[in-house]
C-alpha cells in the first residue's frame, strides 16, 4: 500500500499544478474553439491585449466555422496590414472595436476558404462576367484585377457573416465603415448587389 502511495503522489502533484494553470487562464482561453495557435511577434503590451481581445470575441460568438486556420501572428507597427497568407497575421489597430477585429478575423480566415474551395474558379469567372471592368486600385479595389474579383465574394461572404454574429445593424455598420477605410468600390458592391451576390454564392455552394 505505501508503494501504491509513493508512485501516485506526483501525479497527484501533477494534477494539482494541472488545475492550478487552468485555473490562471482567463475563461475564455480555455475554450475549445480557442485553441488557436496564436504567435506574437514582438510580445509587446499592444500585442497581448489583441490576442486577449481576439480569444474572448472567440469565446463570444460561435465562429467554428468560419476558422480554416488555426495558425495566427499578431504583430504591432503601422505598416503591419492584416493579410491570409502565409500565416493568417492581424494587427493591432482595433484594439478598441470588437467588431472590426471580429470581422478582420473573419475575413483573412475566408481567404483560406476560398483558396481551397473547388469552385474558386468558377467564381472568378461569373464575377468577371457580372464586373467586367472594376477599379481595382487601392483603395477603391484590392491592388489587382484577379484579386480585387475574389475580394468581391470574400466581402460578400464577411458581410453575411457578421449578419449571423453581430446582427443586421452591426454588420451594416461595420461595412459602410470598410466603405470608407479601404477596398470601398467591393464594398459599396457588397452592399448594392448583394441579392445578386447572394444567388452566386448559392449557385456555386459557396455558402458558409
Amino acid at each position: 500500500m505505501r508503494n501504491n502511495l509513493n508512485h501516485s503522489a506526483p501525479l497527484q502533484k501533477l494534477w494539482a499544478l494541472s488545475l492550478l494553470v487552468m485555473l490562471a487562464l482567463p475563461s475564455y482561453a480555455q475554450e475549445p474553439q480557442a485553441r488557436l495557435d496564436v504567435h506574437l511577434q514582438n510580445n509587446d503590451q499592444r500585442e497581448q491585449l489583441t490576442r486577449d481581445q481576439l480569444l474572448r470575441l472567440i469565446a463570444e460568438h460561435n465562429v467554428a466555422k468560419w476558422i480554416f486556420t488555426k495558425k495566427i501572428t499578431i504583430a504591432g507597427g503601422r505598416k503591419v496590414v492584416p493579410h491570409s497568407h502565409p500565416v493568417l497575421t492581424l494587427n493591432t489597430r482595433h484594439i478598441k472595436d470588437d467588431e472590426l477585429l471580429l470581422a478582420t478575423f473573419i475575413h483573412e480566415q475566408l481567404h483560406w476558404f476560398i483558396d481551397s474551395h473547388p469552385s474558386k474558379q468558377a467564381a472568378y469567372e461569373r464575377l468577371k462576367a457580372l464586373y467586367p471592368d472594376p477599379p481595382a486600385r487601392f483603395p477603391e479595389g484590392s491592388g489587382g484585377i484577379t484579386d480585387t474579383y475574389y475580394h468581391i465574394i470574400i466581402c460578400y461572404l464577411e458581410f453575411k457573416a457578421l449578419q449571423q454574429l453581430l446582427g443586421e445593424l452591426k454588420a451594416w455598420q461595420v461595412i459602410k465603415f470598410w466603405q470608407q477605410d479601404h477596398y470601398r468600390w467591393i464594398y459599396s458592391t457588397v452592399l448594392e448587389d448583394r441579392y445578386r451576390l447572394e444567388e452566386l454564392v448559392q449557385d456555386l455552394d459557396l455558402d458558409i
